[in-house]
């Protein structure tokens, strides 16, 4: 047998171990008031969290079985006693989330083909100059606010590849290659709090209030997150200076002589209109309050400009993160159901029988949330937790729905904790120990600093 085979064969046993867990604790939690449509999707969330946690298919992959069951299940009068209008679950890619993500990746794409994110590392690295300290520092703070567009990952990906010949020359031993190898990460996932668009569980907290009839502007959501992600950054670089960056020695930047900018008339006029696009888009999200245009709205602006001026074309469209829209998606799907059917309610009632203080269960589900995002996606981890703080605390529902999306973003104590670490893991240069010091020091003060935050100015 060879390795695909292997391979494929693991995934099978995964997916129906996950399938027997699932049915087996389905069965087990089961009350006998539950309706059929509660069973079933006790039973999807419990399959999903399974499919999740052992990767046994792709993320993208347990969103579309999420819809497809829930549409098969919940509206089939054979199976269900009392089948339901199963629109609202197959249409949440039309969500207002989907299409503010996708006004993001639209400008991110753009910004990839027209250079001009390379074009702001470039200038990073330039005016920070060649003391290792005042570079770590410049690094992490561009990396930080351009994840506040741009996927973290793809930001990740383009600072490492930026500074790639700099972290050879550096070699594996050195302490400032590893700063900068963990910093990187740190700052994208902290910079992704930011902005409803820099990360899906933001997206998904914004979607969740919606349904609620709580609106989040975009810059309602920046009084919250970018402080938070401001300080979670600036302690993390005092913190990786202070371990990793005893030298002094300055820099060598010869590297940067070598990268070559195309100056054609066609580039350099793709490049000004990206630019304002990226303004006058940024412009509108900020300025929500004053002239009313729905955020999800203004996404049209990048959509069908870049489109019509030819900056973005078929092909360019093709490679969007779609996958991530269909990962929303059923995520959205699920948080519906779950809500609809009385499940989260039901249990939710059970919990709130405990009597416990309300800080104590949002920091519960806070650090739960961050510990839970740590060995699978953070987009799941809110998916789930998200709508269970809202039911349990339907007096602090914006309180909640914020804390746990900006907890699930302070995941960086493994490898696989998140793909900013894994892309920093990928050069070889990394053991799997050096991220537990950006993984104590995100994952612990992440959680704090969103409650606090977010309490103080409700």
């Amino acid at each position: 047998m060879d390795e695909f085979d292997k391979g494929r064969l693991k995934r099978i046993v995964k997916f129906l171990l996950a399938l027997l867990v699932a049915a087996g604790i389905a069965f087990l939690m089961k009350e006998p008031g539950f309706t059929d449509s509660q069973v079933y999707v006790l039973f999807l969330l419990l399959f999903a969290i399974g499919l999740w946690l052992t990767e046994a298919i792709p993320a993208f992959a347990v969103s579309l079985f999420i819809i497809a069951f829930l549409v098969f299940s919940l509206g089939n009068g054979h199976f269900n006693s009392e089948p339901e209008n199963i629109e609202k679950y197959a249409q949440t890619f039309s969500s207002s989330v989907i299409w503010l993500m996708l006004g993001g990746f639209f400008l991110a794409a753009a910004m990839t083909k027209t250079e001009l994110d390379q074009a702001l590392f470039r200038f990073t690295l330039r005016i920070s100059g060649r003391n290792p300290r005042n570079l770590l520092i410049g690094l992490m703070l561009t990396t930080m606010v351009a994840s506040m567009l741009m996927s973290n990952t793809a930001t990740t990906a383009m600072v490492i590849a930026a500074i790639m010949p700099l972290l050879m020359s550096l070699g594996r031993g050195s302490g400032f290659a590893k700063a900068l190898l963990l910093g990187i990460p740190i700052a994208a996932a902290t910079g992704g709090m930011g902005t409803i668009i820099g990360t899906p569980p933001n997206a998904i907290a914004v979607g969740a209030l919606e349904n609620a009839g709580i609106s989040i502007d975009f810059i309602d959501w920046m009084k919250y997150g970018l402080p938070i992600a401001f300080l979670l950054t600036a302690i993390s670089c005092l913190v990786l200076i202070t371990v990793f960056v005893k030298d002094r020695t300055p820099i060598s930047l010869a590297f940067l002589e070598d990268q070559k900018v195309d100056r054609s008339r066609e580039f350099v006029r793709q490049r000004r209109i990206v630019v304002g696009v990226i303004i006058v888009t940024v412009g509108l999200w900020l300025t929500t309050s004053w002239h009313g245009v729905a955020v999800a709205a203004v996404c049209a602006v990048p959509l069908v400009v870049l489109t019509l001026t030819r900056v973005l074309e078929g092909k360019d469209i093709q490679g969007l993160p779609w996958d991530t829209l269909l990962l929303v998606a059923g995520g959205l799907s699920l948080g519906l159901a779950l809500e609809n059917t009385g499940l989260l309610s039901h249990y939710a009632h059970k919990l709130i029988a405990m009597e416990m203080n309300s800080i104590v269960l949002i920091s519960i589900l806070a650090f739960m949330t961050m510990l839970v995002s740590n060995i699978m996606s953070n987009t799941a981890a809110s998916t789930v937790m998200i709508p269970l703080g809202m039911a349990i605390l339907p007096g602090f529902r914006t309180e909640v729905a914020l804390i746990v999306a900006l907890s699930a973003s302070s995941a960086m104590f493994l490898p696989v904790s998140s793909p900013p670490n894994a892309i920093a893991f990928s050069t070889g240069l990394l053991e799997q120990r050096d991220f537990r010091i950006g993984g104590i020091i995100v994952g612990l003060l992440g959680p704090l600093l969103a409650i606090l935050w977010v309490v103080l100015i409700t």
